[in-house]
């Protein structure tokens, strides 16, 4: 709802905002009207709400975690607290609690591959990875990832070979999971901060991989 650009329209109005409407899904029709059945019972503060969705949009997103991976990858001492206590590791970074309060992280290799998967709503670490995609909370990822994460990931454009060991991690409400990427060749003497732009939110889901550093 926080995505929603909202206007004041005339009540005169009535055909400017019939073809407006229009423009929403149903399900953006009911997000809007119960929003406003909301905030006229004085229950939720509109300017609030787009303050909370755009620093999760534009100010956290998957910046958060991006910086995470990137201290995971110089520091193999940060890397053994984050493998034994992610939730604390994580916090000492600043970067806890809004659905992340205990938090997992898995490595990839070589030889494995680490993919998450919320198989019964969308438990995703906001503070870390910002809000879930769209495609997260889809009832068709939930299950084929499940059922068939190689071919899932193929759609991704990330095709693994038989040889490489996929594992499906389920977020739950307890417990949520941060994918640790494979540090990609060729970013030896990097600084965390350049190694923290190699780092897409997907290959922290585990639908893809950390960029190379040409490709930044």
């Amino acid at each position: 709802m926080g995505n929603d650009h909202r206007h004041d329209h005339d009540h005169d109005s009535h055909h400017h905002d019939h073809e407006h409407d229009n423009h929403y899904s149903d399900m953006q029709a009911r997000v809007r009207a119960l929003e406003t059945l909301l905030t006229a019972k004085g229950l939720i503060d509109p300017a609030a709400i787009d303050a909370i969705v755009e620093t999760y949009e534009t100010k956290i997103g998957p910046k958060n975690g991006a910086r995470v991976v990137a201290k995971a990858w110089r520091e193999p001492a940060f890397a053994e607290w984050l493998e034994a206590d992610a939730t604390a590791a994580i916090a000492s970074l600043g970067f806890a609690g809004r659905q992340g309060e205990h938090m997992r992280a898995v490595f990839n290799s070589p030889r494995n591959h680490n993919l998450v998967v919320c198989t019964l709503c969308s438990c995703y670490p906001w503070a870390v990875l910002g809000l879930p995609p769209v495609w997260y909370k889809a009832p068709a990822y939930r299950s084929r990832a499940v059922i068939d994460p190689r071919a899932v990931l193929a759609e991704f454009g990330l095709s693994l070979s038989n040889d490489t060991k996929i594992r499906v991690w389920d977020s739950t409400a307890e417990l949520r999971y941060l994918v640790i990427p494979t540090r990609p060749a060729g970013s030896e003497g990097f600084s965390e901060d350049a190694l923290a732009t190699l780092v897409t939110r997907d290959s922290m889901i585990g639908t893809g991989v950390a960029l190379l550093p040409e490709a930044r």
